[in-house]
């Protein structure tokens, strides 16, 4: 700031009025300096930070407002939740924090989030964003939140190539995938990545109950909590299936984050993978290109569906000292430019329903369309934070991932263990929103 500089280097030599208006640019500048916002999230793999990077550059150029970077490694947000609620108990709450799905909820009746409905009102958003979406983002009336990005947990990568070679198509169901990966393994091929981290366990976990129950029933798994409905044996079939698919795994299965599964993948170290679609942008950030180097169908058995999870920044209120470029980061990121871009970095796609699917890669394509058909295609995800509270969230992760490592755990037990859970739990939903 050149002005600051000059008035600062001629101040001991300023006399009267030249020094009076030296000392008045200054404060001018000064006050026209960017402003910061402590902005706290998740994002730490590499296309996670090329998508900050590309919201970062967005504000600090067309809006003058630095984003000050408060990232937290852990997948899930699992360690970005716990800093989150220390800084605000501490009274160091973030100015901004990504905060997703019920628990938006409970953050919001507590008071500590800035309303946005003028931004909501002035851009319009209730009829440029998926219904589903606004509905996610308003608590009690009030929009609470600012949707950046919309992804599908329920894909299946795979390496074109490596099928291919074997005269392989990509599985549409689980007779097929079955033929597929012993194909594959007969060739010396690993046919599944996966590691055995609780959270990349329950994530396919929670696209095979999917494929298994359907969305009517998946979701009144989560709404209803009624004990009972946990012994369907549609849920046994999802958990005998996510074990007989260790054996189209390396073994042992090891804990490896998913940044480093991606590698893998993109190495060809495996034919397939399962996983959500920030994945597409990890593998796109290494080069990779989609549909020849790596292509993405739905898991088998939920073509047509989709299990989604939807990025959302909320506004910490505090003293309001910041309420200008906090509405004006909010503008910013759900406008339609910002959403191209940055979701393209980041695997997912715009939560609006006004752009131009021809501008999206196939993947993103199938996901866009797919999502705006409806609630009746859209199940929440469980353990990224949009179907249920925190508590059924960890339980859920903690007992298929226990199954998963233990083959003397029997389905049925697990069964047995979440309806217990569910029924400790049942009368504690108090007022949450779970996503119809």
């Amino acid at each position: 700031m050149p002005v600051q500089m000059n008035a600062m280097g001629r101040a001991g030599n300023c006399w009267g009025r030249r020094c009076v208006f030296l000392t008045l640019l200054l404060c001018i500048n000064t006050a026209m300096a960017a402003q910061a916002l402590d902005v706290l999230h998740w994002w730490t793999s590499l296309s996670e930070r090329q998508a900050a990077d590309t919201l970062a550059r967005a504000l600090g150029e067309d809006d003058d407002i630095v984003w000050r970077d408060a990232a937290i490694p852990g997948g899930a947000g699992l360690g970005a939740f716990k800093v989150l609620k220390s800084r605000v108990l501490s009274g160091h709450a973030p100015d901004v924090a990504q905060l997703i799905g019920p628990t938006l909820t409970d953050w919001g009746e507590l008071g500590l989030l800035l309303e946005l409905d003028d931004v909501a009102a002035d851009e319009n958003w209730d009829d440029a964003l998926f219904p589903t979406i606004q509905s996610l983002i308003r608590v009690q009336g009030h929009t609470l939140a600012v949707p950046v990005g919309l992804h599908r947990i329920n894909t299946l990568y795979y390496r074109p190539q490596l099928l291919a070679e074997q005269g392989l198509r990509p599985p549409r169901n689980w007779a097929e995938f079955e033929r597929v990966a012993a194909q594959l393994q007969r060739a010396g091929i690993t046919p599944l990545a996966q590691s055995s981290e609780p959270w990349q366990v329950a994530t396919l976990f929670e696209a095979l109950l999917l494929s298994e129950t359907g969305v009517v029933h998946y979701k009144q798994l989560l709404q209803r909590r009624r004990p009972d409905d946990w012994f369907d044996p549609r849920v046994r079939r999802a958990l005998e299936r996510l074990r007989s698919l260790k054996r189209w795994m390396v073994q042992p299965v090891v804990q490896r984050s998913w940044e480093v599964v991606a590698r893998s993948f993109a190495r060809g170290d495996a034919a397939m993978w399962i996983m959500g679609d920030w994945a597409r942008g990890e593998l796109v950030s290494m080069g990779l290109d989609v549909d020849h180097e790596f292509a993405c169908i739905a898991v088998p058995g939920t073509q047509g569906v989709h299990l989604y999870s939807v990025d959302t920044f909320a506004m910490l209120a505090g003293n309001y000292g910041k309420q200008r470029e906090q509405e004006a980061m909010a503008r910013r990121l759900a406008g339609i430019p910002l959403q191209l871009a940055y979701n393209r970095a980041k695997g997912s796609v715009p939560v609006r329903r006004d752009i131009d699917p021809g501008v999206l890669d196939s993947c993103g394509r199938d996901s866009w369309r797919t999502f705006g058909r409806g609630s009746a295609v859209q199940a929440p995800s469980i353990v990224h934070r949009m179907a249920t509270d925190e508590a059924m969230k960890d339980a859920i992760i903690a007992q298929v991932y226990r199954y998963f490592i233990d083959d003397q755990v029997t389905a049925i037990e697990v069964q047995r263990r979440l309806a217990t859970i569910v029924r400790a739990l049942q009368n504690d939903t108090g007022n949450r929103r779970i996503p119809k």
